[in-house]
């Protein structure tokens, strides 16, 4: 209680204790200051929501963040882990870069509809295949499917209004996706390769791959090109085999000639008869 009086009435003449006393009281202020700072800095780390988008709670208690129509040409980095479901569409999004939602474990709903994706790198959806159940890929401007981008991912995808490039490429890789099986319905051929194969443009691609075979033209221009090849091994091995034929026989010939110059066995015995009849 003497203390009590101190802080409450400085003019008493017991200064020593009103100094402790307020010392005391600016350390404990100060102490909570730290703490509240530092709990604040925590939570906005791993929860708060970035600086691009708008946060809710949604009713299953996790996050929802809207970046919808904010002009972003990259994913945000900052996005809060504990997100569910994030819609990034109506922006300028050109490329998603392996790993890009790979701190968003809970996500379960992803929107990058109606941007400029041209591109999906290898890993681009690590890390979402437990949780993401859709993903909204329409009005973009993708050619091409790779079973390695998506991953494993088995969400019920959007994938229309894509420039889709029919050709071997997309018939090999389209039974590698696990998408949900409605989802490749969304995949309605634009261009196609082989041109005289005769994909019709504006039907899914699911429903002619079954009859058509996009990967013959690239068969028969594989077996030519093996044809090519083994016929330059045949004539380098025959051009080998002449040059060794014709070595050799410029060799015998030369060696013909080397034994020809040689003095032969049967003129000494002449010879030495011829030396005997002088003596």
């Amino acid at each position: 209680s003497s203390t009590l009086q101190v802080c409450l009435y400085p003019t008493m003449p017991l200064l020593a204790e009103w100094l402790l006393c307020h010392s005391l009281v600016a350390c404990l202020l100060l102490h909570s200051l730290v703490l509240s700072s530092t709990t604040a800095g925590l939570h906005g780390a791993n929860t708060g929501c970035s600086e691009s988008c708008y946060c809710s709670e949604s009713a299953d208690g996790g996050r929802v963040v809207r970046c919808s129509n904010m002009r972003l040409a990259e994913v945000p980095h900052d996005l809060p882990n504990d997100t569910r479901r994030l819609y990034l569409d109506g922006n300028l999004l050109t490329t998603i870069p392996a790993d890009a939602f790979a701190g968003l474990p809970l996500l379960n709903e992803l929107d990058l509809s109606h941007n400029e994706l041209t591109q999906m790198e290898p890993g681009a959806f690590r890390g979402l295949v437990p949780s993401l159940r859709s993903l909204d890929l329409s009005s973009n401007r993708l050619t091409t499917l790779e079973p390695e981008v998506l991953g494993g991912l088995r969400a019920q995808a959007n994938l229309t209004h894509n420039p889709w490039h029919c050709d071997c490429r997309l018939q090999v890789a389209m039974p590698r996706l696990d998408l949900e099986p409605a989802s490749l319905a969304g995949v309605v051929c634009h261009t196609s390769e082989p041109k005289d194969v005769g994909v019709d443009t504006g039907v899914p691609f699911v429903m002619v791959a079954a009859d058509l075979d996009l990967c013959a033209g690239l068969k028969r221009t594989t077996d030519v090109a093996m044809l090519v090849t083994m016929f330059g091994w045949f004539a380098m091995v025959i051009s080998y085999l002449v040059y060794y034929v014709r070595h050799n026989q410029e060799d015998a010939r030369r060696h013909l000639e080397y034994l020809k110059s040689l003095p032969s066995k049967l003129d000494r015995p002449e010879e030495s008869s011829t030396l005997s009849t002088v003596v």
